[in-house]
């Protein structure tokens, strides 16, 4: 394809990415809002952001095995529609429950899109020439990143309303649907299919259990409880089952197990799941952080996360032209790590009197560190990989750094609550207010609140935030460990390996 041809197609590829990602980012921003009006907790505020991540999660490596299988063009807007129509759902919602399953079916629709969208631009260009279109991807992860929030809290605050925010994508996903129909045009490789389903539905079910204990664990039941110890083990089970069947009875295997037997897959799969925590942890809360610890409103929030994302956007377009150009990329990952702890182990120190300038100079550092390691994690893993079996590999990482992001942002909840809980606790006791009586596990609304009260919930909020910052360090030096003894290996110039040049005489 030439590179008129490849920018005609990337054209609706981009607005299907844009959706994907403006799904998250527009609802942030409201959450609390959402949350409060719907008579919600801190754990329905999560399983808000979770039941998306979850069903994103569960169903990535489906989407890819399905590439390998059928016309992405038609997946593609498949995964379009499904979005569309969670998204119809979710503005409806009457309760938090019906949101939570509308956020489920978004999921599924997101899932295919973040999954196919990498793998179709993979499949149109050389991995050396990759890191120039991933700067484009960048830049709509980061308009989507930036216009989200700032869109989600206008739209919050008009007379649209938090019901707007879930509307708000469909006109983008109708457009990319049309759009994907005028410009996509990929051969579509005929062959006998054979879908894992037993497989899928294990690793789904595996998944799910442990996702489901991570984020309930701790509220709804003990951490040692015999209701933990049978989503643990039931989890573990049907995981263990699942690798069986994949390994021993699948024909297509939905997750090729031969493909961890290459070190920079392994290592690049995990840095993935440590760097998911590290960025899924940022989006879901600092929103709360500036409307619960410092007071502002949803468009003031949105402001705020140009920081973020202003580092994101500047790494990920610098990253992507340098590694086309050199070809190398093994320094700018382990650059972008070191940011990502740099910026964690800072924000770990933001209270609710941190000065406003820090915070976004943090802020800017993870930005940074998130934007030149998200796209580029997936570049080497696609760099060894045959044509055939480069949507199972490019998913694997997306679906690895999922359940990272995921399950972190459930334990983080966890973490949240029992210490906002703790705190609000406490403050309330010195000034001698029931502690029942303002719902110390919800989600308050402040403006309601007596002048104390109210600094004893920005307090709770803003000083339990910087911990969770704290605790995914940890996690960012796992990656950067992760990252520093993955082999680097130059970055082919053909979208097939040489091994398949050679077999099938491709010119």
């Amino acid at each position: 394809m030439t590179h008129r041809e490849i920018l005609e197609a990337l054209s609706g590829l981009l607005l299907a990415m844009f959706v994907a990602m403006i799904s998250s980012t527009v609802v942030t921003n409201a959450l609390p809002r959402i949350v409060a009006d719907l008579k919600g907790s801190q754990t329905g505020y999560t399983w808000v952001i979770v039941a998306t991540l979850l069903a994103m999660t569960a169903t990535t490596p489906i989407w890819g095995k399905l590439a390998d299988l059928f016309s992405k063009k038609l997946l593609v807007q498949l995964s379009l529609s499904i979005f569309i129509t969670g998204s119809l759902v979710a503005g409806l919602a009457p309760n938090m429950s019906v949101l939570i399953g509308a956020r489920l079916v978004q999921g599924l629709g997101v899932g295919g899109l973040m999954a196919l969208v990498q793998i179709v631009i993979a499949s149109m260009v050389s991995p050396r020439d990759l890191g120039r279109y991933s700067g484009y991807m960048g830049a709509v992860f980061a308009a989507a990143t930036v216009s989200g929030p700032l869109i989600g809290g206008l739209v919050a605050d008009s007379v649209l309303g938090w019901r707007g925010c879930f509307f708000i994508g469909m006109p983008f996903g109708l457009a990319a649907f049309v759009l994907l129909q005028k410009t996509l045009h990929l051969p579509v490789v005929k062959r006998e299919a054979s879908i894992d389903y037993l497989g899928a539905t294990l690793i789904m079910a595996g998944v799910s259990l442990l996702l489901v204990w991570v984020s309930l664990a701790g509220q709804q039941f003990a951490w040692l409880s015999g209701t933990s110890a049978l989503l643990v083990l039931g989890g573990l089970a049907l995981i263990g089952v699942a690798v069986y069947v994949e390994a021993r009875v699948a024909r297509e295997p939905v997750i090729p197990l031969g493909l961890f037997r290459d070190r920079t897959v392994v290592l690049a799969t995990l840095a993935s799941v440590f760097v998911g925590v590290a960025m899924f942890a940022s989006t879901v809360y600092l929103s709360q952080f500036f409307q619960l610890a410092r007071g502002m409103s949803p468009t003031q929030a949105g402001l705020m996360s140009i920081a973020l994302v202003g580092g994101l956007l500047v790494s990920s377009i610098v990253s992507g032209r340098a590694i086309s150009v050199t070809g190398k990329w093994k320094r700018w990952l382990v650059a972008s790590m070191i940011f990502v702890v740099a910026g964690c182990g800072l924000l770990g120190t933001i209270d609710e009197t941190t000065n406003l300038v820090l915070v976004g100079v943090f802020m800017c550092l993870l930005g940074i560190g998130v934007g030149a390691s998200m796209q580029n994690l997936v570049l080497p893993v696609q760099n060894i990989v045959s044509s055939a079996d480069l949507g199972a590999a490019s998913s694997l990482v997306t679906f690895l750094r999922s359940i990272g992001g995921t399950a972190g942002v459930a334990a983080l909840d966890a973490l949240l609550s029992a210490q906002v809980s703790d705190k609000v606790a406490a403050g309330l006791k010195e000034l001698g207010v029931p502690t029942g009586a303002q719902h110390a596990d919800g989600i308050p609304d402040l403006s309601t609140l007596p002048a104390p009260v109210r600094a004893v919930f920005e307090h709770a909020f803003g000083a339990s935030i910087g911990e969770l910052f704290l605790v995914s360090v940890p996690f960012a030096v796992l990656a950067l460990l992760c990252v520093l003894f993955i082999k680097e290996v130059p970055l082919r110039t053909t979208v097939h390996t040489s091994e398949e040049v050679e077999a099938q005489g491709i010119i």
